[in-house]
This record gives C-alpha cells, sequence and structure tokens, in this order.
C-alpha cells in the first residue's frame, strides 16, 4: 500500500502544480497558506468523552501558534489528496420509517428529522442506503412486484412503489428538503419470490432466466423513485449475497452470478434508460475478500458497469478494503452496513469501535462512505421481521412512556463527529497516526477549503498530542478513549 500512494501522491503532486488540484480537489487554499497566516486560524472542538459527561458538546476554540509540538504530532498535508467522500449515514429502513411516523407525533417527529439531518441544528446524515422492499426490519415481506403463489410476472405489470407512498417516500423526501446533499443507494434484500427457484423471498437462490426482468425491477425502481423528487445515487444488486435463510429475505448469488447479472442485464438496462446511476457490488462482509475479488476479476464488461464494491461489518477487518483497492485503484470502496445492539451496550467501547475502526479505519482504507444500520428502532429493537433481535438504531424511540421518548444513541454520536463537519464531496487528505492503542485520526478538506480533523485517544490513559500544519501548530489533551472533531 506504501508504494502505491508514494506514486499516487507523486503523480497527485504534479497534476496540482498543473490544475492547481488533484481529482477535483481544491488545492488553490492550501498552496497559498504560509506559517504567518496559519498562525491566525481559529479551531473549532467538539468532543465526546467516554463517560458521556460531554457529547458531541463545543469546547473553547483553539488557535494555531508556535506552540510547544509533543512526540505524538498529527501532520496535515492538505495537498496529498485520497478519496472524495460521498456522505455518512444509515438506512430508513421500513422499520424506521414506521416508529418515526407512527410512534412519535408532528412535532417529535418534525424535531427529530432536523437533529438528525440539519448540519447546522442536527448531525447532518448525508447518506442513505434504502432497502428495496423488505428486510429484516420491515413489517412483514414485501416486493414492488408480487403475485399470487405459483403465478410469475415477467412484463412487471404488476410493480408499484404504493406501499412506499405510505409514509416511508414522504420521510425521505423530508429528510431531502433539510439536507438537499442527501444521497440516496437502494438494494434489495432479496427479489420478488416469483423470481427465485423457491418461491419465496427467504433464502434460496436467484433463477437468472427472469434476469432481464430483474434489471427492468431495478430500472422501474429508480424511476418510480425519481418521480417521487427521490434521485437514486447508486444501487447493488443484493444484499449480502452469501447470506441465504429461511428466517427473513435473502438470496444466494454466488460472485460468478452477480458479475454475470451485472454485466449482462443490469448495466445495459439502466443505459438503456438513460440512467447515470452507479451500481455497487458485492455488499458484504470484510472476511469474504475473494468474492469481490472474483466479481471485479470476472469479465471487462461487468468490470466497466460497476462503480465498486460495499462493505459490512460483521466479520474481518477494514484492510480488506485495501486489498481490493490495490487490485483495482480506479473503483470506490463505500463501507454500508454496521448495526450496534444490545449485544454490545457499553458505551464507552462502541464509541471506540465506532470512530476507530468504522470511521477512521474504513476511511483510512478508501471507504468514500460509512453507513450503520438501521436509523431508528423502537425500545424493543423492532418491528423486527425474522432478523436481529438486539440491534440498536441510530436513536431509539421508547413507546413504553406517554408521549414517546427519543432516545440518541452512541450511534447517533458517531455519526455526528463526522457527518456535521464533512461536507459531501470532501477529500481524505494526509496524515498520520499512531495506532489502534494510541492516538488515531483521518483529515479531511471540504469542498469550502475548511480542514476537518476526527481524532481518537484509543489509550487507557489521557493523552498530549500537536497538530501541525503549515508551520503552525496546536496542542491539545485528549481523555481516555475520548473523541474530537477539529475543524479550521
Amino acid at each position: 500500500m506504501k508504494r502505491n500512494l508514494k506514486i499516487a501522491n507523486a503523480m497527485c503532486f504534479m497534476i496540482l502544480l498543473i490544475i492547481f488540484g488533484c481529482g477535483g480537489g481544491s488545492s488553490g487554499t492550501a498552496n497559498t497558506v504560509t506559517s504567518s497566516n496559519a498562525d491566525a486560524q481559529v479551531v473549532q472542538v467538539y468532543m465526546t468523552l467516554a463517560d458521556q459527561s460531554k457529547l458531541l458538546a463545543r469546547q473553547p476554540d483553539l488557535v494555531f501558534g508556535s506552540n510547544q509540538s509533543f512526540p505524538l504530532t498529527i501532520n496535515i498535508h492538505d495537498t496529498i489528496y485520497y478519496q472524495q467522500m460521498d456522505g455518512f449515514g444509515a438506512s430508513m429502513t421500513d422499520s424506521s420509517a414506521w416508529v418515526i411516523s407512527h410512534l412519535l407525533n408532528a412535532t417529535q417527529k418534525d424535531a427529530l428529522m432536523q437533529s438528525l439531518f440539519d448540519p447546522i441544528n442536527g448531525i447532518g446524515v448525508s447518506w442513505l442506503r434504502q432497502p428495496m422492499g423488505a428486510s429484516d426490519f420491515s413489517l412483514f415481506n414485501y416486493s414492488y412486484d408480487d403475485v399470487s403463489p405459483g403465478q410469475t410476472d415477467p412484463p412487471l405489470n404488476n410493480f408499484s412503489i404504493a406501499y412506499d407512498l405510505s409514509y416511508r417516500i414522504p420521510l425521505v423526501q423530508q429528510a431531502l428538503l433539510i439536507n438537499p446533499s442527501l444521497k440516496i443507494t437502494a438494494l434489495p434484500w432479496s427479489p420478488p419470490a416469483w423470481m427465485k427457484y423457491t418461491g419465496t423471498m427467504n433464502g434460496g437462490q436467484v433463477n437468472f432466466a427472469y434476469g432481464a426482468s430483474l434489471a427492468q425491477y431495478f430500472v422501474k425502481y429508480i424511476q418510480a423513485y425519481q418521480s417521487q423528487g427521490i434521485p437514486i445515487y447508486a444501487v447493488s444488486s443484493q444484499n449480502e449475497p452469501l447470506n441465504s435463510n429461511s428466517h427473513y429475505p435473502t438470496a444466494l448469488w454466488s460472485a460468478a452470478e452477480e458479475a454475470n447479472f451485472i454485466g449482462t442485464y443490469l448495466g445495459p438496462a439502466l443505459a438503456g434508460a438513460g440512467l447515470s446511476t452507479k451500481i455497487i457490488a458485492f455488499e458484504h462482509n470484510w472476511d469474504l475478500l475473494a468474492y469481490p475479488l472474483e466479481l471485479l476479476g470476472t469479465d471487462i464488461v461487468s468490470n466497466s458497469y460497476t462503480s465498486g464494491t460495499g462493505w459490512h461489518c460483521y466479520g474481518g477487518d477494514p484492510s480488506s478494503q485495501t486489498r481490493v483497492h490495490n487490485a483495482y485503484p480506479d473503483k470506490g470502496i463505500w463501507f454500508t452496513e454496521c448495526s450496534g445492539g444490545s449485544f454490545s451496550p457499553n458505551f464507552a467501547n462502541n464509541l471506540k469501535y465506532g470512530i476507530g475502526t468504522l470511521m477512521i479505519g474504513s476511511i483510512r482504507n478508501w471507504a468514500k462512505a460509512v453507513a450503520l444500520w438501521n436509523l431508528a428502532l423502537d425500545q424493543n429493537s423492532g418491528p423486527i421481521n425474522g432478523g436481529c433481535s438486539t440491534c440498536r438504531g441510530v436513536v431509539t424511540i421508547d413507546s413504553s412512556v406517554t408521549p414517546a421518548a427519543i432516545i440518541y444513541n452512541v450511534e447517533y454520536y458517531i455519526l455526528g463527529h463526522v457527518a456535521k463537519f464533512i461536507i459531501p464531496g470532501a477529500y481524505r487528505i494526509d496524515s498520520n497516526t499512531f495506532g489502534s492503542t494510541s492516538i488515531e485520526n483521518v483529515a479531511f478538506k471540504n469542498p469550502d477549503g475548511s480542514i476537518v480533523l476526527l481524532v481518537l485517544n484509543s489509550d487507557s490513559s489521557a493523552n498530549t498530542f500537536s497538530v501541525s500544519w503549515h508551520g503552525s501548530n496546536f496542542s491539545y489533551t485528549l481523555p481516555a478513549g475520548a473523541v474530537a472533531t477539529f475543524k479550521w
């Protein structure tokens, strides 16, 4: 990876000299910063502590200057660019939309939506990953083309998104009004049951005799959502294609089958309909590295339609993303799902994992977006459709009290430390880090030229460090397990 980065950075620097930017990044401001005017930069600080005594709390501003340097010095190089960021968020599943729309009164609902999507008065969620039809977090099984058992509908005459219009689409529309930068991606947990050999959405294999119909299913979904004012940024063929069980919507796809579907059916169908929607393949765990490598290497046609790969946290570690990036550097990496839950109730441990592994770890391993799972669930981790009974949403809506209470979980603050400050279109920029038992960090440059630095003290004791930028620096002390976002 280091050798590849040196080559990439050298090329990037040459381009910077020619066009004042790398990959579209804005570097003109960075090139004109000197140590004298860097000294005048005011730094905003927001902190969350492991004991929850501070939760994304604004701290006194800092100022760059000729302050004392420490052995732990983070050096920021804002002329060295890596991947461009698309956003941070979660999923407005059927269950999430239902609890928001049915368990809260109108005032509570609007306040919650502001706190989730408004980057000024909330945390600025900028990415939604939407199940196409039912998932393990829906009220029941449904697709957009359901027919009676034993029947089929290859022309998709029964296609309809009517179910989503009742409460799910209105919430996504509201989210877009609050944050117009929001990107929406979509994927099925299962195709319609009649497209599978099993005749059920729960488990089994896809019958690719209906490959053309399945591709048109995506086209119709994208067009139907667009008609509701909801642009679809990307789609994926299948959620977790190696997960097939009889408890909730799933489907088993091999890497070769997904590559063939993308190259033969989905890619040409999107292009034929004049749709620029990206295709994100794989959508499964870090420990299943062979699948994305096989998929991207299967054939030229499939590869040409595939924008990159999506990754989940339920096995392995983020280094797999870099291995795929190094093999296919022209393909994007998106981290698209990880759920917290009652299986891990400790706030401090969740904060450390969420920031250290999901945010810093996946982004330093080339992720262009980071998404958690359910945006909201009730006090019983539901409604559940046969899946995880212990998962936790970004927020919990407790309907056991009247009026229902909104509980902001650790995931809300994990997202807030990035989504609130990093504007879609920002680039990750170069910074050194000190490993998983010390000061960890990742840095960004926003389209407006501002710099954002996310820092975690993963040590068991407090650590003092300095940040060096254009010859100036500031120092800061983070308690054990604490997180801080710095912006200047």
